[in-house]
């Protein structure tokens, strides 16, 4: 999977996939940080759109599925990769 930055993306730590799903590494960043620029991100996308969260820290795993409960986005998968959180997400 290549990455390629876009102006269009709501953050400078994101990317485009080339399968239309914004990629965001938050990899290095505590609480609440990834939660926060999550919700950002989640802001600016449009309905149906897919995230893919990648966070190290281990409090993600219950920031983000918490914050996803409280914005209504869905969660459709979530799993470790190289020591990393990945979570992915839909924008309702």
């Amino acid at each position: 999977m290549s990455l390629a930055k876009s102006p269009a993306t709501p953050l400078p730590d994101a990317a485009l996939t080339d399968d239309a799903v914004l990629l965001l590494d938050l990899s290095g960043l505590k609480c609440p940080l990834p939660a926060l620029r999550t919700r950002k991100a989640l802001k600016a996308l449009a309905s149906g759109a897919r995230l893919s969260v990648i966070s190290t820290d281990p409090m993600a795993a219950i920031d983000i599925p918490h914050l996803l409960n409280e914005t209504g986005d869905a969660l459709t998968g979530q799993h470790e990769a190289d020591g990393k959180l990945v979570f992915d997400i839909r924008k309702t």
